[in-house]
């Protein structure tokens, strides 16, 4: 899918430099498939009131830098989604957290070894969405992401249920 810059900037993106679009599938999953795990993640996660806003801190159990970012998300459709980042360090991270509204998420993201040839991961959810377990997977086109099968250890896919999107889960809880 190529960017259609008038959908972009309505959607509060116009500079196509700055955008990534991101294509991605999602899946109800029975279990983790832990013989596949490659690493281990603790991932909170603000969805900031009011905006399309997200900081996310990401950090490897096994210890090693995390990833600190603010990021913004726009939906195209089900599977494509506008993207925008930028990485922070830890102070100006810690700043942002301790000011910016909104409820938290929080999950264990395991990244998987490949799966039909392409890199997924799975996220164990905590707190108030604990036994909930989703797994995603990105491609760069619109017909690999086509392509994928349903995973050996999934139990349905729910790409078009936005109620299993992080935005949604962090509002309503788990779905009904």
């Amino acid at each position: 899918m190529d960017l259609d810059l008038t959908v972009a900037a309505a959607l509060g993106f116009p500079k196509p430099q700055y955008t990534a679009v991101e294509r991605e599938r999602r899946w109800l999953c029975r279990e983790v498939p832990r013989s596949l795990i490659r690493q281990t993640l603790t991932v909170t996660d603000l969805y900031v009131t009011g905006a399309r806003l997200r900081l996310r801190e990401m950090r490897p159990v096994q210890g090693g830098p995390g990833q600190l970012r603010l990021t913004r998300k726009a939906d195209v459709d089900a599977r494509t989604r506008l993207i925008t980042s930028i990485y922070l360090p830890e102070e100006e991270f810690a700043l942002l957290a301790a000011v910016l509204p909104g409820p938290r998420l929080k999950k264990i993201r395991h990244r998987l070894h490949a799966v039909s040839g392409v890199l997924m991961s799975v996220d164990e959810f905590q707190g108030e969405l604990a036994g909930l377990v989703l797994a995603e997977a990105e491609c760069t086109t619109d017909a690999a992401l086509a392509a994928l099968p349903l995973p050996p250890f999934a139990a349905r896919e729910v790409t078009d249920e936005p109620q299993y999107t992080g935005a949604w889960l962090v509002k309503h809880g788990l779905p009904g």
